[in-house]
């Protein structure tokens, strides 16, 4: 028997921006996808026509693809409204679809009834008692139905073993019938999830375990629509550090915003995927790397907070591990013409690559003097009479410091400290040794004549 190809889809809404929160599905489904050599599907949720822009849809494409997701297959809900309409035809010559006329305010109203009556606040099927002649008359009037999803009674608990969370159930019983289209003839989100999940053969749904209790419809649905039920796996949500959930709308650590501040996509996934399992938070090289880092079952079951420091961290370790000419050209654009031999001497000391624009300020100058004793006066002076001839090589440094340890007794921070505020203006950074080449003899002597003329704080 041959087993069907796993097809997973990240299916956003073009409303908002996206954010690290919503990277951690998209994630989660393209290494699902690797992992088994399925296949990737990226969906626009577009049919809220109010509130989708193309700019959202834009910026969809070119966020996962900064992630390195790669789409098989691109697709768009406002593209497929027949495909929806035809459902739902079959869907009301079968009962389960069924016109209600109710407003806002009466449906409002009659929740509160039932509660007051200790009831819970579902709805009552009323618009099922209508007779033709009362639809007739409510139409007359003006009202235009919205249409309601007719539960199966006779399968009040739904049930399904999620990928995540093990053996799941939802209690259909104490759910109202949902409405699939609205008065105005527009399709919410269910109907038409639902309909592409089918046509385009979803095999597996990975998606945040806010929509646990939406699965049992869900799953009605797929089976009133003869639909091959997928299987579910609901992961955990990403959070702030203080436990606050992430919203679009706000733009809250958006991928946007995490791409232009210079993280690494690569950092961004490592941590968004992660964070919240079993396995230790470390940088993957690539989405195949990732993939073979976690799986689902590693996942756990409270929410995964997202510190932004965690980031800068992860970021720096990504960084000091990539080989130059994976980043030479970045480099170049940056304005940096130093090489491998720059590139080895300072990655080690970047959080994000722009940093390396401070150390190239550094080697190319000019570096402004510091404040200094007296007696470090007189220690660069005899650095200046000590300096080699060039060239420059990575053993230049030793040889000068060992030369000064013996002419001046300075060992130590004593030694070394001066020497490094009076080529960088700084009090820590890169090795020197693998600084003084590039900034080169006569930098270096220019340097020390400075340092040695700044007078004392």
């Amino acid at each position: 028997m041959t087993q069907n190809p796993v097809i997973v889809r990240f299916a956003p809404s073009p409303t908002g921006f996206l954010h690290i929160g919503n990277a951690r599905p998209a994630l989660f489904n393209a290494l699902f996808a690797l992992r088994h050599g399925g296949q990737f599907v990226l969906r626009l949720d577009d049919t809220d026509r109010e509130r989708s822009e193309e700019r959202f849809a834009d910026a969809i494409r070119q966020d996962t693809a900064w992630l390195g997701i790669k789409a098989d297959r691109f697709e768009r809900q406002s593209s497929r409204i027949a495909a929806y309409e035809t459902a739902a035809e079959g869907l009301k010559r079968s009962g389960r679809l069924y016109p209600a006329y109710e407003t806002a305010d009466e449906l409002d109203r009659r929740r509160k009834r039932q509660m007051a009556r200790g009831l819970p606040p579902i709805y009552d099927r009323a618009a099922l008692r209508l007779t033709e002649a009362e639809k007739a008359a409510l139409e007359a009037e003006g009202r235009r139905p919205h249409w309601r999803f007719r539960l199966d009674d006779a399968s009040p608990h739904v049930a399904w073993d999620d990928l995540v969370r093990g053996a799941e159930s939802v209690d259909i019983g104490s759910q109202s019938d949902p409405v699939l289209i609205r008065g105005d003839g527009t399709f919410l989100y269910t109907l038409p999830s639902v309909v592409d999940d089918i046509d385009f053969g979803i095999t597996h749904i990975i998606r945040g375990d806010d929509h646990v209790t939406n699965t049992g419809v869900q799953i009605q649905l797929f089976e009133a629509l003869g639909g091959a039920v997928p299987r579910f796996g609901h992961i955990n949500l990403l959070t702030t550090a203080s436990g606050e959930g992430l919203s679009k709308r706000t733009g809250a650590l958006s991928l946007a915003s995490l791409r232009e501040a210079g993280y690494e996509p690569m950092a961004v996934a490592s941590l968004a995927v992660l964070i919240g399992t079993s396995a230790p938070v470390e940088p993957a090289a690539d989405l195949e790397a990732l993939a073979g880092l976690v799986d689902l079952s590693m996942i756990s079951k409270g929410p995964a907070k997202f510190d932004p420091a965690d980031l800068d961290g992860l970021n720096a370790r990504l960084l000091h591990a990539l080989p130059f000419e994976v980043v030479a050209d970045r480099l170049a654009a940056l304005g940096i013409a130093g090489g491998m031999a720059f590139w080895e001497a300072v990655k080690g000391n970047l959080v994000r690559l722009q940093d390396a624009s401070d150390w190239w300020a550094v080697i190319t100058g000019p570096v402004a003097p510091l404040p200094i004793t007296p007696e470090d006066a007189a220690f660069i002076e005899a650095a200046e009479a000590a300096l080699p001839p060039e060239p420059f090589d990575a053993g230049t440094w030793k040889g000068w410091t060992d030369q000064l340890k013996a002419s001046t007794g300075r060992k130590g921070k004593a030694l070394f400290l001066p020497l490094r505020r009076a080529l960088t203006g700084l009090d820590r950074g890169p090795e020197l040794a693998a600084l003084l080449p590039l900034i080169g003899r006569s930098n270096t002597m220019a340097r020390l004549a400075a340092q040695r003329l700044r007078p004392a704080a």
